[in-house]
């Protein structure tokens, strides 16, 4: 309900609570309101109506407002936070109303006066920091989109994970925002409603971004307000926002805003954007992203996807950062043979990868409770993670030994990690006890010993205690009563309490002048004394000043670990670099990968290459997989690198092979070892792949449709030092028009565009082209045929697929016999018409020879002679001579009843 603020004076029948409440909604109408009442959040009007049906509770009323009821629902406090995640998760977004002031103060302005609130923090799905409601394992990023007219139209993109402080920018053209938002993955986006009416018009706004998106004001995207935000929001010296386009100052300050304003003014914990140039990594388009399958399958599961199936790190800062990676493999030789380097020491070194595993594996996610404690939003575990982490880092440096032999990744690795403060891990380990609570407020988290004044204050209360066990027993023995108990609780503080049958004994001498009277239950009578009043007073100040002192030692230990902010991310990063290092040495150890040989030729030779995720499942079968080279290598000086038109049946393996030689390449450039037992990869610069059919039925685009958009941006995009991986082209259509255009394609790849490419196809007419295309080459997938079964061998061997097997292939999937006859039958005709061995005559009027689209009886299944099921039947071992000429007249007579009938 977007409500405004309603005068109280206007709305005499309006109660105050509710004043307050349509005022604070009216500043926060595009959000949830959960409004502090005591112990629950309460949401009211539509917000109640949203939340009851998203969250699954019950939908009350309370009151009336305009002569109608006023819908109400409440979550508990203690719980919020889950019932905070499924309304995230679900697209909403939550203010959260909070009680600032003490109800005493309150009551104080008057009997009817309300306890202040006001929002003290807005949540979206952009601005997580909580690790309830992240994935451990998974960035969470906020994007913003900006646009900047003069002249031309320039984009930047800005994006930023609130829990880590990671922070990017890119200056984009409009026709590459998809691809880079597709990499990116964002739980949010901004966007200005004129930044998006321009891309709807141009129909680049994809679908799938409205769910994510959010337009903000013009104003927040103003990039001569940005400068000057920018500049307040980072440390001085961290970087100069005038370096930035007007377009990424526009962008970067609309996050800077957004993420202020989300926290209200508790200030933003983001490192200095680091501007991210395209050319450095592999440009990876969003249907190549999904057609390979890197993070998740095309059915939407991470299970069976690249990433699921590499990621061996021990860390979930490390599984972050190895996602990082695999979504932008760089494209720069330099930079991928360093990570190469790193990786092959610690495969050459499978104990020191072990230790530094195992060392790795105890390491907490210093980074987001870094962030946490920056947003005050932090507790004693956050700093326990930041100590325990400070002190793994000195561990680990210590397996290197200072050794300056080291690559120059692991060198730096290590003398970041030895540089860590020893001495605030020193300082929190002996601060901090081993049970810790979530929040400093609830207090006993400071070690015994590590502060005497707060020693005292513990001692003293837990001397009360016993005091109070002391004068139960006491109690019970004046009075003679054995259910006689000392309770707490918040509202009465300590008490007497009887079961109500016996407690009436205490209001009646001798007791009366002793006990006094203060509730009186439905099963319980309560009552306090004078002695215990004193005590109850000398426990809340015991209590009291422990808990200040325990307040400002997090203060001061929070305190210690912000001034070495700068240190501590280091440190984050390199532990999360490390252990990215090492799971890939790991995984090229256990897996026999082999380290690829980059350069900046126009080589691609793989030798024993394998699919990376289909040789883990059928191993895990009890298979083995089938290993297949390829080469596509070539040179600027014969025109670019080699096309191999790839041809076989389905079921064969093509598929797999043409993505397996893909994901080589993102893995060797990702700086991992690769599954081949040899590779010489010149750098990609960009990789596509078109593989497998699907459609868009929803935004009217066809199978057909969707695969010559995809084979449009390819063509139009790729370049010389490109990989395309393109399966059956222009089967989608009639056979002439795909088969046309399955020519035409090949043409433009080979005399046009000069990139290595797989081509796999259906139309063996293609092939020819190896005769004119000097950089064609054919190969196929092997198959063999066995009494009319065919054999896939999965093997790929030079020449060309005589037939594509498609009858076998419909025998294999269950297509009953009748239906593989009638097809027989159409194919020997067809063929016959295709090769020319039938007359003019016939092939003119092969519809009528073959009327395919006539009614066509089904052939009348085949009767087996009754004599041979007889002599199924008879087992001559078993017979004795008698039974044997008994069977012999037997079958003669089912002979003479066949002829007769």
């Amino acid at each position: 309900m977007d409500a405004t603020p309603i005068d109280p004076v206007a709305n005499p029948a309006l109660t105050p609570m509710m004043a307050q409440y349509f005022e604070i909604k009216a500043a926060h109408p595009r959000y949830l309101l959960f409004y502090r009442m005591g112990d629950f959040y309460e949401l009211f009007f539509q917000d109640a109506e949203i939340a009851s049906a998203a969250l699954g509770i019950v939908l009350t009323r309370r009151g009336k407002h305009l002569d109608q009821d006023i819908q109400m629902c409440g979550v508990p406090i203690h719980a919020a936070n889950d019932y905070l995640n499924k309304l995230i998760k679900l697209g909403h977004r939550v203010a959260i109303c909070e009680q600032v002031e003490d109800p005493k103060e309150a009551k104080k302005r008057g009997s009817k006066s309300v306890v202040k609130r006001d929002v003290v923090r807005l949540i979206t799905a952009g601005t997580l920091t909580e690790d309830d409601h992240l994935d451990a394992k998974a960035s969470n990023f906020l994007a913003a989109l900006a646009m900047v007219r003069h002249g031309e139209t320039d984009f930047a993109l800005a994006w930023a994970d609130v829990s880590t402080g990671e922070t990017f920018t890119a200056d984009l053209q409009a026709e590459q925002l998809g691809d880079e938002l597709a990499r990116i993955n964002p739980a949010e986006l901004l966007l200005t409603e004129a930044t998006k009416s321009v891309l709807t018009e141009r129909h680049l706004f994809a679908p799938s971004w409205a769910a994510i998106a959010h337009t903000a004001p013009a104003e927040s995207f103003d990039s001569e307000t940005a400068t000057t935000a920018l500049r307040q929001a980072f440390p001085r010296g961290e970087f100069d926002p005038t370096a930035l386009s007007r377009a990424a100052r526009a962008a970067l300050g609309a996050i800077v805003g957004y993420i202020g304003e989300a926290q209200k003014g508790v200030g933003v914990a983001l490192r200095a954007p680091v501007p991210q140039a395209h050319a450095a990594y592999i440009i990876i388009d969003q249907a190549t992203r999904a057609s390979l399958e890197l993070h998740q399958t095309q059915r939407g599961q991470q299970r069976g996807s690249l990433r699921q199936h590499i990621d061996l790190t021990v860390t979930a800062p490390g599984s972050r950062l190895l996602a990082a990676r695999l979504a932008a493999p760089l494209a720069d030789a330099a930079a991928i043979n360093a990570r190469l380097d790193a990786v092959a020491l610690l495969v050459n070194d499978t104990m020191l990868t072990a230790r530094l595993r195992a060392e790795l594996k105890t390491v907490p996610d210093l980074a987001r409770a870094l962030t946490r404690l920056t947003l005050d939003r932090g507790g004693p575990r956050d700093l326990a993670a930041i100590g325990k982490a400070v002190g793994a880092a000195k561990a680990v440096a210590a397996h290197f030994g200072g050794d300056d032999t080291l690559p120059p990744i692991l060198q730096r690795l290590a003398q970041t990690l030895a540089a860590a403060p020893a001495e605030l891990a020193d300082q929190l380990a002996r601060a901090l006890d081993e049970q810790l609570p979530l929040l400093s407020r609830d207090g006993g988290f400071v070690r015994e010993g590590y502060d005497a004044q707060l020693d005292e204050e513990r001692a003293l209360a837990s001397q009360t205690r016993s005091v109070i066990a002391s004068l139960q027993a006491r109690l019970i023995e004046e009075t003679d009563l054995r259910s006689l108990k000392i309770r707490h609780n918040g509202v009465l503080g300590y008490f007497v309490e009887l079961p109500a049958a016996q407690g009436g004994k205490l209001m009646e001498e001798p007791h009366r002048n002793q006990f006094i009277h203060r509730q009186t239950l439905a099963n319980a009578m309560r009552f306090t004394t004078t002695e215990l009043a004193d005590l109850q007073g000398r426990i809340a100040r015991a209590h009291e000043a422990a808990l200040q002192i325990e307040t400002s030692v997090f203060a001061e230990l929070r305190n210690a670990v912000l001034q070495q902010t700068a240190a501590l991310r280091e440190i984050a990063d390199a532990l999360a670099e490390l252990d990215v290092t090492a799971a890939l040495a790991h995984l090229a150890a256990t897996r026999s990968y082999t380290r690829p040989e980059i350069d900046n030729s126009l080589a691609f030779e793989i030798l024993d290459g394998r699919h990376p995720v289909v040789e883990d499942m059928v191993a895990a079968e009890g298979q083995s997989f089938v290993a297949n080279d390829a080469n596509l290598s070539g040179s600027d000086a014969v025109g670019g690198g080699r096309l191999w038109l790839v041809t076989g049946p389905n079921m064969g393996g093509k598929s797999t092979f043409l993505r397996q030689n893909a994901l080589i390449a993102v893995l060797a450039q990702m700086g991992s070892f690769v599954p081949a037992s040899k590779a010489h990869i010149g750098v990609v610069d960009r990789l596509f792949s078109r593989v497998g059919a699907s459609d868009d039925i929803a935004h009217g685009r066809s199978t057909f449709m969707v695969e010559m958009v995809e084979t449009a941006a390819i063509l139009n995009r790729a370049t010389r030092r490109s990989l395309v991986v393109l399966d059956e082209i222009g089967r989608g259509t009639a056979t002439f028009d795909g088969l046309s255009i399955a020519w035409a394609a090949v043409e433009a790849l080979h005399e046009t565009t000069g990139c290595r490419a797989l081509f796999a196809t259906h139309f063996h007419e293609l092939t020819s082209l190896a005769k004119t295309l000097s950089r064609v080459s054919n190969v196929t997938m092997k198959v063999r045929e066995w009494e009319g079964d065919v054999v896939f061998l999965h093997e790929v061997g030079p020449g060309a697929a005589d037939r594509s097997y498609g009858i076998q292939v419909a025998r294999l999937a269950g297509l009953p016999e009748p239906v593989l006859q009638r097809a027989r039958q159409v194919l020997t005709v067809l063929e016959q018409r295709s090769v020319g061995t039938a007359s003019s005559s016939q092939k003119a009027s092969v519809l009528d020879d073959l009327p395919l689209f006539a009614h066509q009886p089904a052939p009348r299944p085949a009767q087996k002679d009754p004599v041979h099921q007889a002599l199924d039947a008879v087992r001559p071992d078993e017979m004795t001579p008698k039974q044997a000429i008994e069977a012999l007249y037997e079958l003669k007579k089912i002979r003479d009843d066949a002829r007769r009938s």
